[in-house]
């Protein structure tokens, strides 16, 4: 109770605990949001390489001196469409393009950040700090949760429908393509902004483990993202308060309090028992 009381207390006083609280928050939310999509299309490997292959974009961009989003986001979107292409071109399977690229891309990202003499920032950068983060990264946050919040909304129908049926959304004109390379910039987006929270190696288990505590409670996607955002927020608020109360690394702390409801989930919900109603996944009920 004390160390609730000191937390609470650290927050009226503090400015970086404030900053860090509203980061967090916000990174829980979008988390939850994207990482629905990810998980009900089976791309959770897709979203691990991602989160992965950004690392060469963030680490040209601190030695270029210019915005982390600009240099992150082209490697991102560069690695899925390599990915893509491989896949496409040759009688190799997605998952062994996704191996080969994210791997290559994580490795170069660390010979980068190693020749910037910047051990420091890249434990940072791979496992989040979030004690550390500035106002000019609240803002940057704020500014990438406004965009997925708005592309979600602009395409929620057309992405509800290739989620559950790619063919057919293909077959009805929808553009398949531009879905899937939108919701890969918004994936590379919330990378971006979870740098600092719970950094690239983690930032994976924040997009799919309050996804799938979703997924275990609800047919209907809005309330999916919704229990998705709601976990991803209690989980960075507690995992906050043991990062601050206890010194703990940030990122791992706020993953286990995460992984921890999963757990609880996992044993209560309906899914659990394996309810043939739940098998098929989410309905299309808005």
């Amino acid at each position: 109770m004390a160390s609730i009381q000191a937390f609470i207390t650290g927050l009226s006083q503090y400015n970086f605990l404030q900053t860090a609280l509203l980061t967090s928050i916000m990174v829980g939310v979008m988390s939850g949001i994207v990482g629905s999509f990810i998980i009900l299309r089976g791309m959770s490997l897709m979203g691990d390489a991602i989160s992965h292959s950004v690392l060469p974009g963030v680490a040209l961009a601190y030695m270029l001196g210019i915005n982390l989003v600009i240099g992150a986001s082209v490697m991102g979107v560069l690695a899925a469409v390599l990915i893509g292409y491989i896949a496409d071109r040759s009688a190799l399977k997605n998952d062994t393009a996704i191996g080969i690229i994210f791997s290559a891309f994580f490795a170069l990202g660390f010979i980068l950040i190693s020749l910037a003499e910047s051990t420091t920032n890249l434990h940072h950068i791979l496992f989040g700090n979030v004690l550390a983060v500035s106002d000019s990264d609240l803002k940057l946050t704020a500014w990438i949760l406004a965009a997925v919040v708005l592309f979600v909304v602009l395409f929620f129908k057309e992405l509800l429908i290739s989620s559950f049926d790619p063919t057919f959304a293909q077959a009805y004109g929808l553009k398949t393509t531009f879905l899937h390379y939108g919701l890969m910039v918004v994936l590379t987006l919330v990378t971006v902004s979870a740098l600092q929270t719970v950094g690239i190696i983690l930032i994976v288990a924040m997009l799919i483990t309050p996804a799938a505590v979703g997924f275990l409670w609800t047919n209907s996607l809005a309330k999916m993202m919704i229990i998705a955002s709601s976990v991803g927020v209690v989980s960075a608020i507690v995992g906050l308060y043991f990062s601050y109360t206890w010194n703990l690394a940030s990122g791992p702390a706020i993953v286990l309090v995460a992984a921890f409801i999963f757990a609880i989930s996992f044993l209560l919900s309906p899914k659990r028992f394996g309810n043939r109603l739940f098998k098929g996944g989410v309905s299309d009920e808005a």
